[in-house]
């Protein structure tokens, strides 16, 4: 059986441990909309709008927001499947597509998406959709189904039972330890887990996160992890980034964003996921109305519109992401110096 697990050091690590895995740098992406007339404006869809983050080697970075907020289109562009309108990715150092050519940046990081059956080739068999990506780079056939059947049986599933089945023979959490299999089969350093269990059911859903944990630690991967389930994102992660409407409304470690939050939006996300105890139930809404449009966002905060705390400043003043913790960014003014809002003083103080 091949060993695929990787050495504590890792021979690819060229920056050492300090060093950020991935960094994104003013990162943007626009949609253009068609325009209605001939000489209407020409419009755009504000999908990413400039962010900045760093995925640490080893962990794994949970992204949460409302649908639409650009949380897909992040993972998309960290994978160099669409390209940015501006911005720079730093993997390890070195410049993706510069310095570090494509062909050797992909290589190093792989994707899992959320539709398990349209991910793979319906006419490929299990071993040959796994072994297809190491094939392409050169791998010999013989030992790329090799590869293959030891990361079937890596996931849980046996090889002479599922190696030659099709898509549509396997069930749904089967399908997604083959496209995890998948996804391992180039040997990454950066897996990007976009909505990969949400259309699994409770118990699949289990086997399949204790099995990507089992994986980060025999393998020594790191993660992006995207998921709308707060509490798969506790489980799972050790440090969240919260989008809204394209750009980060706060980062930072896990316990300080579910214990201590400091941006309205992230404390709205938090009282909304469900609770066992009836005590802690309420009737009150703890967000109410719909995103405004990506196409024309607010001016200033783009929260401020739906924020019961804002105040007039916030539709006026961007704010920045800025340090509010020695764990902790936020991108709001109550938690800013000097920045003109009312409670930025008393935000500081706590």
């Amino acid at each position: 059986m091949i060993d695929l697990a990787h050495d504590k050091e890792d021979p690819r690590d060229r920056g050492g441990p300090a060093q950020p895995l991935i960094s994104a740098r003013r990162l943007l992406k626009h949609f253009p909309v068609k325009s209605r007339g001939l000489f209407q404006p020409k419009k755009v869809v504000r999908a990413v709008d400039g962010v900045d983050f760093d995925i640490l080697k080893g962990e794994t970075l949970g992204v949460v927001g409302e649908s639409g907020c650009g949380k897909s289109t992040t993972a998309r562009l960290l994978m160099q499947l669409i390209k940015p309108d501006q911005g720079e990715l730093l993997f390890d150092g070195e410049t993706v597509g510069g310095t570090l050519p494509l062909t050797d940046y992909r290589r190093q990081v792989q994707m899992v998406f959320q539709d398990s059956y349209a991910s793979l080739n319906p006419r490929l068999t299990m071993e040959e959709s796994i072994a297809f990506g190491p094939r392409v780079h050169g791998v010999p056939i013989n030992k790329a189904l090799a590869r293959a059947h030891d990361l079937l049986h890596r996931v849980g599933l046996e090889p002479s039972r599922f190696a030659g089945r099709y898509p549509h023979e396997l069930s749904g959490g089967q399908r997604q330890r083959v496209n995890i299999a998948r996804a391992l089969a180039l040997e990454p350093r950066l897996v990007i887990l976009d909505e990969a269990v949400s259309a699994l059911d409770k118990s699949v859903e289990a086997q399949v996160l204790n099995l990507l944990l089992d994986l980060k630690r025999d393998f020594g991967l790191t993660y992006l992890f995207i998921s709308h389930d707060l509490n798969v994102v506790r489980f799972m992660c050790d440090r969240v980034m919260v989008m809204y409407l394209g750009k980060v409304a706060e980062i930072g470690s896990r316990d300080a964003i579910f214990d201590n939050t400091r941006h309205p939006y992230s404390a709205a996300l938090l009282a909304s996921m469900p609770k066992m105890d009836p005590a802690e139930r309420t009737m009150e809404t703890p967000l109410a109305g719909d995103p405004p449009n990506p196409i024309d966002p607010p001016s200033g905060c783009r929260f401020h519109t739906r924020c019961s705390l804002a105040e007039e400043i916030c539709s006026k003043s961007v704010p920045p992401l800025a340090n509010v913790s020695a764990q902790q960014q936020a991108a709001c003014l109550m938690s800013l110096s000097g920045s003109g809002h009312s409670k930025a003083h008393a935000m500081m103080e706590a």
